[in-house]
């Protein structure tokens, strides 16, 4: 029997297990948790989005962005849903994201336990992979108190996101211990930090608007849905989608700004046309009643600030064409400088991580190391909200783990 040895018991790990075992192999897990799949039990706010019914390409980022989906080309959603449903979990479709049934996280972990246990895996836990020495046409992996032949070895220890889990990067050495290039992990799906002062007052406010991200002049990434304001700065889902974006510019030394539009339903002409019309049917109010019902009451006062009316006590109907500019120009762009980001600690997941350009994308082997493996986060592969990075994790794994069992063999999916 074939001896692979998993280093990583996420959500990649496990998937690369069982596929491993269930094509013949003996199977090592080595975690270095008390227990597999702890990233899993914190997804999808715990319910644990699985993965996407829109599986655009677009939803995966990389220094090299054909690389994941020529992974998803191999093993895809539909794949993955029939390997889930096999496995025991029954899954319930929300607008197009997918969740157990159950809405539990805890038993997705469960059940893949359940099932590479069933495989004949043998679960080590507690146990962290400190080296890993190539021997000829073999590897031993060496931990605190033992060390584990393989002939295969799978990485999927995960990034730096989320340290709280486990993930504290510690994959990245081994990768490079064995001779790959480690592109520079940074924190993605991450609230941004801003320059200006005014968001200790805007802090707890959500509302719907459009952000899109600039460098110089160049739009970076956009998104549109609930932001939240924060003391010191913006997040929630749209920002988190465009936030990878954001902190690569950064640590390039790059100027960043994001640029809001507050009424995502109207362009700037249409919006000026709009309070108009709403100041010729509300003459009478001042500038905090003229916007009373479109924006909470905290915004109003930001909006009229940086308008330059939030002092002033003219009624609606008594500004002139330049303050109703002003205005809309304020809500329909409402500017702000990017300075920095949420930590690894606040961080959902990180862009950056090593290198797919040496990894073959058929079968998920180093390009360098014959018979070594990388899968899931470890790569510089991350998915957008919505469950495209477990997807990207099942995928990966399951890939690895065929891959890694039957090399130079015929594979059953």
């Amino acid at each position: 029997m074939k001896k692979v040895v998993v280093v990583g018991g996420g959500a990649a790990g496990l998937m690369a297990a069982i596929a491993a075992a269930k094509q013949g192999a003996k199977v090592t897990l080595l975690e270095k948790n008390k227990q597999v799949g702890k990233k899993i039990l914190v997804t999808g706010n715990g319910r644990c989005n699985l993965t996407n019914r829109d599986q655009s390409p677009d939803h995966y980022r990389s220094a090299e962005p054909d690389f994941a989906a020529q992974v998803l080309s191999r093993v895809g959603m539909q794949d993955i849903l029939k390997k889930l449903t096999e496995f025991g979990i029954f899954t319930k479709n929300r607008n197009g994201y997918l969740y157990p049934y159950s809405d539990q996280a805890a038993s997705v972990a469960e059940v893949l336990r359940l099932e590479a246990e069933h495989r004949g895996v043998k679960l080590a836990l507690n146990t962290e992979a400190q080296a890993i020495t190539r021997e000829e046409n073999s590897f031993r992996v060496q931990t605190e108190g033992w060390s584990y032949p393989a002939d295969a070895v799978i990485l999927t220890c995960g990034s730096k996101a989320a340290p709280e889990t486990g993930s504290d990067g510690g994959g990245y050495r081994l990768a490079e211990s064995l001779g790959h290039r480690i592109i520079k992990p940074l924190p993605a799906l991450v609230q941004l930090r801003c320059k200006e002062k005014f968001y200790e007052k805007l802090a707890g406010v959500r509302m719907d608007a459009r952000v899109e991200l600039y460098t110089e002049e160049r739009l970076l990434a956009s998104d549109q849905g609930e932001v939240q304001f924060t003391k010191n700065g913006i997040s929630g889902i749209p920002v988190f989608q465009v936030s990878r974006y954001a902190v690569r510019a950064l640590d390039a030394g790059k100027k960043v700004r994001a640029v809001l539009n507050l009424m995502p339903m109207f362009d700037e002409a249409q919006f000026l046309t709009f309070l108009k019309d709403r100041a010729e049917k509300n003459p009478y109010k001042t500038g905090e009643q003229f916007l009373t019902g479109l924006f909470p009451a905290k915004t109003s006062a930001c909006v009229l600030e940086r308008s330059g009316l939030g002092k002033s006590r003219k009624k609606a109907g008594d500004w002139t064409d330049a303050e109703f500019a002003k205005l809309t120009r304020t809500v329909t762009q409402f500017e702000t400088e990017i300075t920095g980001s949420g930590d690894f600690t606040q961080a959902q997941v990180c862009s950056g991580g090593a290198d797919t350009r040496e990894v073959n994308p058929d079968t998920m082997e180093s390009r360098k190391v014959p018979g070594l493996y990388l899968a899931g986060e470890l790569l510089d592969v991350d998915g957008a909200c919505g469950g495209y990075n477990l997807q990207w994790a099942w995928s990966s794994g399951w890939l690895a783990g065929m891959s890694a069992a039957t090399a130079g063999e015929e594979k059953t999916l």
